[in-house]
């Protein structure tokens, strides 16, 4: 490489803290887990969301096709769309993670009591098609909406007291 090679290379990740070199790699990784959740997104909700790295930031940012690709802050989105933005960003956690292993399943923990009932049928109807692709979804949830949609449930009820509880499995008894 010629010394200006050097040079540009040196103003592009050089500094004396390491810093530029890190946020230049951390990028790396965010574009790819960014990619990763953009399939999964598309998926999810037929292509209207993309996310984006915001001004070659580390900061995200959901492009709305629906209106014309503008540009928004995750702040501005429904409970529905932030949740279906966080699940497509959490399965491609999962990919990005499991380069050699397969992970096929998932537990949701709660975040569905915030929902209105539009969101909640967005958020059921995502953890359908997630399921029709062959990934096993467990959901923790104290919405009884939820429960009526979903056809095999565990579930874990008081009894006597603090620390106790019975585990009712599909089609058993009580453990």
């Amino acid at each position: 490489l010629a010394h200006t090679d050097w040079q540009h290379l040196n103003g592009l990740i050089g500094s004396a803290d390491g810093n530029k070199f890190r946020l230049f790699a951390q990028g790396l990784t965010l574009d790819y887990l960014v990619l990763l959740a953009n399939q999964h997104l598309q998926r999810l909700d037929g292509g209207r969301y993309r996310i984006a790295r915001k001004d070659r930031s580390l900061d995200l940012e959901v492009v709305d096709s629906w209106q014309a690709d503008a540009s928004r802050s995750a702040n501005t989105l429904s409970g529905g769309e932030s949740f279906l933005v966080s699940l497509a960003l959490a399965l491609g956690l999962s990919d990005l993670v499991s380069q050699r292993t397969s992970i096929d399943s998932f537990f949701l923990d709660e975040g569905f009591g915030t929902l209105d009932s539009d969101s909640l049928d967005i958020a059921l109807e995502a953890i359908d098609r997630l399921n029709a692709s062959g990934k096993l979804i467990g959901v923790i949830s104290h919405v009884e909406a939820i429960k009526e949609r979903l056809p095999v449930q565990i579930r874990v009820v008081k009894h006597r007291g603090v620390g106790n509880s019975k585990v009712f499995l599909p089609d058993a008894t009580s453990l």
